[in-house]
């Protein structure tokens, strides 16, 4: 099983758009449970974490986070962050046969240009991140953010695509 772990701050329209794709994952018997790690947010992140069903831990360590996840596999996303296509098959396939770290691809409808690309460093984050529970557990103790945590982990890329988070910013005007 799948645990998804997200971290926001003041995310709500972007956390909303990331859960919205996940109930398929959910549906399928893929994710087990997601879980929000609040940086202190001051908007509806919490009401709209809770009408999904989510588990929302604010004021804990990440470490803290990690062990509270339920599956024995991780996906670390940002909120505004939306696997597409047949994401759910393709991580399920993935965690079937044993895959290491990985991320996603960013989906070409949604690649930044080239000149961009040059010149923008990637967030470690933008493709979401597939880790096993054990490896995140052993890593996140030196981490302080998911971020850093996916930093640490050197994920290879797979096919499943996503919609990078700054997809959903820009079109929401942030």
């Amino acid at each position: 099983m799948l645990s998804v772990l997200i971290e926001v701050l003041d995310d709500e329209a972007e956390l909303a758009a990331t859960l919205t794709v996940l109930v398929a994952g959910a549906v399928e018997g893929l994710v087990s449970d997601v879980v929000i790690l609040d940086r202190g947010s001051r908007d509806g992140s919490s009401a709209v974490a809770d009408a999904a069903g989510c588990l929302f831990l604010s004021g804990v360590t990440l470490t803290d986070a990690v062990t509270r996840t339920r599956g024995d596999w991780l996906l670390l996303l940002e909120p505004g962050a939306r696997p597409m296509g047949r994401w759910v098959e393709e991580i399920g396939e993935h965690l079937a046969i044993g895959g290491g770290p990985a991320r996603l691809t960013p989906a070409r409808q949604f690649r930044r240009s080239f000149l961009t690309r040059l010149t923008r460093r990637q967030g470690p984050l933008e493709n979401g991140c597939l880790v096993r529970k054990a490896d995140a557990l052993r890593l996140a103790g030196g981490a302080t953010t998911l971020a850093a945590l996916a930093v640490a982990i050197r994920p290879k890329r797979m096919a499943s695509e996503i919609a990078p988070a700054w997809v959903a910013r820009r079109q929401r005007g942030g």
